[in-house]
Formats: structure tokens, sequence, C-alpha cells
């Protein structure tokens, strides 16, 4: 049930990450069929989730397969060794870390003799993410896990067995005691995020001499003989060195890079809008020297005297002037270039929580119909301001905006947070953040991860900057992978998404455009009528393309969207028309040449207009199709005049497929024989002005070595050519209107229609019989199926023997010329459907 984005090539042969783009059969073979790995993946590799009382099916990645298993590897060998550093597992956030946990813990069960989880992290929101994931796993685990609610709790839980066991906890709850917990060896501690918590192995001492623990000190203390393993979506830093103390060297890397080649994360883009608060260089200057300050604290009550240090730069950042600003820049942003892409959803991050609120308050100022689309997101404390309360709510408050943050469908698009979401909180359709606060190193990494999600056609995640956070993000990438490292350097939107809308922008003009002309679309003076009109002949010279050229047209326009989604704040008023215009085009003809979707008037046009609503500005509804009043219908009796004496003659041959095509699956589902015989002649006709579509070109080509050759030459060659299929397709509409109405002339149901149709299809049928003679055998035949067809006729053969039997008895009886064989297959065929449908579409009219 999974769309084709979450179907992943297997990279690797035996772990050591490929950087080619795909993959080859040789490697998916060698990598998966292995009889000893697939086994393995079937066994300890595949997971199925209960979620929202629904069942997904879960098969590893490659990345997470191999990984797991060297993870599990240097686990037994440290337990071995006695040191307990297992190792820091290091992989991109959004590739899968927790599930990586869940394969990890389940496989280890296996490979030791039962041992004991602790999972550690350092919030109580990633703590209920991290337990709510196990949970939905615990069959695939084998056991169920526990949250710990005290630190006496844990000790409970640790001693009260001697095997098994997944218990997830806090980090407090190790500050509160340097006793130990527990003094077994077979504890497995797993630490979420290791390199923010696990820091502080020795002991410091302050000015007053007072001596304080760092933290990985207080839980090696409490757990003297556990087995540690550090997973990180960021790389540790050269400031890292207890978290390597703590847990040992890498055990596997999947950086950004490899992430994204394969699909299992969408590229980062950066847009600084810094210039448009006015900020001058002094503040920024002081902005970037508190960077610095704010990574490096490692106790809370450090980093609160450090904002009482920063009331400065508050007091600037909170005043009336910048929030006005900076709102208004956001809501212009939003509307004009995020709203309507994917599901509109987007995080506005603010310095803290009094900004916050008033970024909040100042939107609704400006868009008091958002009281619905625009949410803060922050905790509470007992010294807040009463009338904050109202705004920041309860726990169950903010798990209900959660919901429905995370719901495609709900009208809340837009959260504010300062803390909050901002790790382990995956809104997969969420595709743009705005920042307005100092982050730096894992804190920015993190951050700015929660818009790297896969969902659907997203093109990759948009940071706009309205802080200067452009050098702590180079700075943050020095510890990361060379490849990360020249990704981050060009996610600017200027370098990387602006110069490929162009490229693409170019090709599409000067390749599949060249030689139409419409410029009119540029003009100020342009009215609604005259774009559509312009639209019409865009998509009518596409459709004289051949379906090479079409395909082509497809991809190279949909990469001009795909680019366009990223950097349309930053194009000019006319590039944004043109892409419009060409986007309006691909879509238009998409619809028009698929083969899924029923084309309907209304649902053209509305999507045309909610296009061009986002780039043009329209005085009125475009109607492309304005002389169609009832839609594109063959029963309108008006539709075939009109489609007669359109001037796009493709347009008017793919519309008329198109129609034709879901008119004649409509005749099938009732009466196949006629559905197959229109279907084939539909066929034939295509074939021929597809055919003709190349045979064009070649021959304008000889047009153009006469030396007496005009314009009107070609035009009317061309011209000739398509008249005719238009008049073919149009006179196969009337036959298939005709054959709706068919059965009521001869007094027949739908289901005798059918019949009628498989035995007067015989070549010279008519010649033999009088209509009143068929319709007599088709009757009686209609009876005697319907007496011999049992509930599992089609599948028994010895029901399918009878049948043909009851058919060719009858056959026999009126002296059916001609060969039964054939007529029988049609027939047993025909009653299959009939078998199929008989208790809805040959019990009413079909078109009920």
């Amino acid at each position: 049930t999974s769309n084709e984005s979450w179907y992943k090539a297997w990279k690797t042969t035996d772990g050591d990450y490929e950087t080619t783009k795909y993959a080859n059969y040789k490697t998916l073979l060698e990598g998966v069929l292995d009889k000893h790995r697939l086994l393995d993946i079937i066994k300890n590799f595949i997971v199925f989730e209960h979620k929202d009382k629904s069942i997904i099916k879960i098969m590893t990645q490659y990345h997470q397969y191999f990984a797991v298993h060297k993870a599990v590897d240097s686990t037994i060998e440290a337990m071995k060794k006695g040191d307990g550093r297992g190792g820091v597992f290091w992989h991109t956030q959004g590739s899968g870390k927790s599930l990586s946990m869940v394969f990890y813990t389940h496989l280890l069960t296996t490979s030791l003799e039962h041992p004991t989880f602790v999972v550690i992290t350092d919030r109580n929101d990633l703590d209920d993410q991290l337990y709510g994931q196990f949970s939905r796993v615990e069959e695939f685990l084998r056991q169920r896990p526990v949250q710990a609610g005290s630190r006496v709790h844990l000790k409970e839980l640790l001693n009260g067995r001697i095997s098994n066991g997944i218990f997830f906890t806090t980090m407090q709850k190790f500050a509160e005691s340097e006793d130990p917990l527990t003094d077994r060896k077979d504890i497995i501690v797993i630490a979420d995020e290791a390199h923010r918590s696990q820091y502080g192995l020795r002991e410091t001492m302050t000015s007053s001499g007072k001596t304080r623990v760092g933290m990985a000190k207080l839980v090696r203390k409490s757990l003297p003989n556990a087995t540690y393993i550090g997973f990180t979506g960021t790389p540790l830093t050269e400031n890292d060195k207890d978290t390597q103390e703590v847990f040992g060297n890498y055990i596997d890397i999947y950086d950004m890079s490899q992430s994204v080649e394969d699909g299992a994360t969408k590229p980062l883009f950066y847009e600084n809008r810094v210039i448009n608060l006015n900020l001058n260089d002094q503040m920024l200057k002081e902005i970037d020297a508190k960077y610095d300050e704010l990574a490096e604290f490692a106790e809370e009550r450090d980093i609160e005297k450090s904002k009482q240090e920063l009331s400065g730069m508050e007091a600037l950042l909170g005043s009336d002037q910048a929030i006005d600003t900076l709102v208004r820049d956001i809501i212009s942003h939003y509307e004009e270039h995020r709203q309507d892409l994917l599901t509109g959803k987007a995080m506005v991050v603010a310095y803290n929580r009094e900004i916050g609120l008033k970024i909040y308050q100042k939107i609704l100022e400006l868009r008091p119909s958002w009281d619905e689309k625009v949410k803060v997101v922050m905790t509470g404390s007992n010294n807040d301001p009463e009338e904050w309360k109202d705004f920041i709510g309860s726990k169950s408050d903010r798990d209900e905006l959660a919901r429905k943050f995370k719901d495609n469908e709900d009208p809340m698009k837009i959260a504010i947070v300062v803390d909050m979401w901002l790790t382990g909180f995956d809104v997969p359709s969420l595709a743009t953040m705005y920042v307005y606060k100092p982050m730096k190193g894992h804190n920015l990494m993190q951050a700015i991860a929660r818009v790297n999600r896969v969902f659907k056609d997203k093109e990759g995640g948009l940071i706009v900057d309205y802080i200067g956070i452009g050098k702590a993000l180079k700075e943050a990438m020095s510890d990361y992978t060379k490849a990360d490292q020249k990704t981050l350097n060009n996610a600017d939107i200027r370098d990387s998404a602006y110069p490929k809308f162009q490229e693409k922008l170019e090709v599409c003009r000067n390749v599949f455009f060249y030689h139409f002309n419409y410029t009119r679309i540029f003009s100020k003076n342009v009215t609604d009528s005259e774009r559509a009109n312009l639209i019409q002949e865009g998509m009518d010279h596409i459709l004289q393309f051949d379906e090479k050229m079409q395909k082509e047209f497809r991809k190279e326009s949909y990469a001009l969207k795909q680019a366009h989604t990223l950097c349309s704040s930053i194009t000019t008023e006319n590039e944004q028309r043109e892409a419009a215009f060409i986007e309006t085009i691909r879509i238009s003809v998409n619809r028009i040449k698929s083969k899924d979707k029923k084309i309907t008037k209304l649902e053209i046009n509305k999507q045309i207009n909610d296009l061009l609503h986002q780039s043009i500005e329209s005085g009125g509804v475009i109607n492309l199709f304005q002389d169609f009043e009832n839609g594109f219908s063959l029963f309108d009796p008006n539709f075939l005049e009109k489609i007669s004496k359109m001037e796009q003659k493709n347009l008017a041959i793919e519309l008329l497929n198109k129609i034709l095509v879901d008119e004649i699956r409509i005749i099938t589902r009732t009466n196949v024989v006629k559905g197959e015989e229109f279907s084939e002649k539909l066929k034939r006709i295509m074939k021929r002005y597809k055919d003709g579509l190349v045979h064009n070109a070649e021959t304008l080509d000889q047009f153009t070595g006469l030396a007496q050759h005009t314009a009107q030459d070609e035009d009317e060659y061309l011209t000739e050519r398509l008249s005719k299929i238009r008049e073919e397709l149009i006179q196969l509409a009337k036959e298939t209107v005709h054959s709706e109405s068919e059965h009521e002339r001869l007094g027949l149901t739908p289901a005798e229609m059918a019949f009628y149709s498989a035995i007067a299809r015989g070549e010279n049928i008519q010649d033999f019989y009088t209509d009143d003679q068929l319709i007599q055998i088709t009757k009686e035949l209609t009876e005697s199926l319907n007496d011999e067809m049992t509930q599992d006729w089609s599948v028994r053969e010895s029901g399918r023997a009878n049948i043909r039997r009851t058919i060719k008895r009858l056959l026999k009886k009126y002296k059916y010329p001609g060969n039964f064989k054939e007529v029988i297959q049609f027939v047993v065929k025909q009653a299959e459907f009939w078998d199929a449908t008989r208790d809805d579409a040959f019990t009413r009219d079909k078109r009920a």
C-alpha cells in the first residue's frame, strides 16, 4: 500500500555504502538473495507496526541492516572486553534511527542470553516518542516495554528480574543520586542523541570550591557494569571527547548525502532573509558571539544565566518594530510561495517564549481568520504571566496540537515553537522552517532536519533564515563528512535551486516552445480569456509532438516546477509568470493523457485557477474550455459539434481519445464484446494518429527541402491529416452513444444485450438470421446460462465445461453458421463478466 517513494534500492553486498545513484541487479541479488541473508531479513528485519488502528509492514533498508549487525557485533565484543564501550551509531536524522534501535534490540536479544535494555533520552517528550515506537512493535520484540516513573521505580525494574526487559528512562533520574542502581553485567544502555547528554566523565570544581559531576559519570556510577551504545543523528565534534570515552568509536556512519541519494530523506535548502529585518551589523556580530556560549554550556542554569546576559538582544529582537517587520515578511513569503505547496505545513522557531507569543499575536492581528491555521507550542511554568496560560495550555493540549499538525487535512498549518518539536518530532509533509532563534552545532542540525522527511513529490526542505544562522550552519558542518559539507555549502537557493530553475526554464522555452509565441502572457493588459486561449494553444502545440518528446516535456517541466517550489521567492515577475504558464500546460496535458483518471472540465479549470492564482493576478475565473458549458460528455448533443469546430486539432483529438477510453471502459463492464470492438477501433485510429506525428515531422522536413514550398503548404498538409483523424473519432463516438440505447430498441436487458453482441459478432451473421431470430436465441441463451451458472462455475473446470456444452447445444439447435469455438469463447468470456457483476450492473441500468 506504500507509494513508490518508499521502495528503496539495495545498494551494497557487504555494508560498505555505495556512492552510485542507482544500484544494479547484481548488487540486489547478492545483497538480498544470499540465502542466509534473506532468511535473516525475514526473521529479524521485518516488523509489523500497530499504528492508528492499522498494521504497517516495514522492512529494513540496506543501511539499517548492515549497521545493526555491526552494532550487535560491537556490543558483544565490548561485553567480552568488559570496558562497556559498544560504540557510536551515527545515522543522519530522518533515516530510520528509531527503527534501527528496534532491530538492534531484537537481534541482540536473540544473540545473547536475554539481556536487559535501558533506553535513555534527555527529554520527557523524546522518551514518550521512543517508547511509543517500541510499544507499537512489542510482538516483534516479544516483550512489552516499560517506562520508569522514577529512579526508585527503575531500580525495582532492574533488580526485580534476572533477564529480559526493555526499560525507558530520562537522564534526569541519574542526577538524583550517585548510588548504583544495579551491578548486573547484562545491562545494555541505549543512549538516544548520545552527544547531547553523555558528557562529563570527570569531576570539575567551581571557583567557590564546589565539585560538579558530569552526567556521563553519574550514569556510569548508577550502572557500573553496563555496556553502552550511543545512537546519534549528528556527528561527534572535536569537543565530544567525553562522549567517545563513554561509548567508543563510530560503529557505522550513514551521512546526509548518502541518505538523500538513497531517497531516505530529502535535501535541505537555505534562504537568507536577514536583510529584510534591517538588523545592523553590530547586532549580528553580537548574535554570532553568543552562539558558542549557548552551545557549550552543559547545565540548564548556565544557559538561563547566558540568556539573562542576552537581555539586550532580546529587547531588540522582541521590539514591536522587529516583530512587525518579521511577521509581515513571514506572512508575505508564506502566502506567496509556501501556502499552496504540498499541505502548507510550516514551522516558526522563535527566540524565546515571550517572542514566540508576540509573533503569534501579531500574526492573528494581521490575519484574524488564521486562528485555526496558526498555533503556538511551548511549555509553561509557575512564574508565567496569567495571560500566557490561555495560549500555552496543558500537556494534553500540546498532544492534541501534535496530532493536528501531523494530520495533513487539519486546518492547523503553522506551528510557532521555541524548543519543543525541534528534535524527534516528524511531520513528513513539513517543508518550510522560518528561523528566528540563534542555534549552533547539534541543536541547529537537529532542528533544521525537521523538514527533510520524505513526502509525495516534495523536492526538499526550505530553511528561511531571519537571524543569521548561515555562519553557524557552515561551522556545524565541519564535523560532517566531506560529501555532506559540499551538499550544505551548496544549499543556498541562489546557488542551487535558482540556477536549476533557470536551466529548466531555458530548456522548456527553447526546446518545447520554439516557434510558439506566448509573449502575450507577459502583458499587463492580457485578459483571462486571452490567457485561456494561449494555454489551449500551448497544449495543442505540445500534443503535436510524438510520445517520446511529450514524455521529455513532462519530465523537464516537472523539474522546472520542483526547482520553482524552492526558489519562487527570488524569481522575477516574468519568470514566475512563464513558469506558471508552462506548469499549467503540463498539468493540463497530464490530465488529458492520464489513463487512470476521468477527465472533467470542472477539475481542470479548478487546478488551473488554483495554480495561476499563486503566480498571476487574474481578474476572474479562467475557463479553458469555455465553449463546453456542460463539460465533456459524448451524450451532450452539442459536444461533438463543438469539438469538430475546435481550432486546436491535436487537443480535440486527445480530448476525444480520453473521453472515448473512459466511455468504452464503462461499456466493457457490461458488454465485454462490444467494449473490445470499440477499443480495437480506437486503438487503430490513435495508432495512425501517433504514427502520423512522427510522419508529419518527416514530411515537413521534405517540404523544407522543396524550392517552392510555403508555410501554407505545411498547414494544409497537417490540417488535412488531423481533420481525417478527428472525423473518425467523432464517428466512433457516435457509435458508442448509439450502443448505449441499442438494447432498448431491441427490447433486451443490458445483460441480454451483452450476449446478443457475442453471438451477433460473427461474419455475415445478419445473412442467416433476422433481428427477431437473434433476439430469440439471445433470450434463450441468457436464461439457460442463468440456470447453469453455479456460484463457483468459473473456477471449476467441470463448471466451465458445462457452460460450454450449454452454449454449443443451443448454437446447434439454431444451426448457427461458422466456427462454434470462437463464438463459445466470446460467450464464456461475457458470462464471466456477467457472473462478476450481475448483482449490480446486470440487475439495473448501468447508468443509474
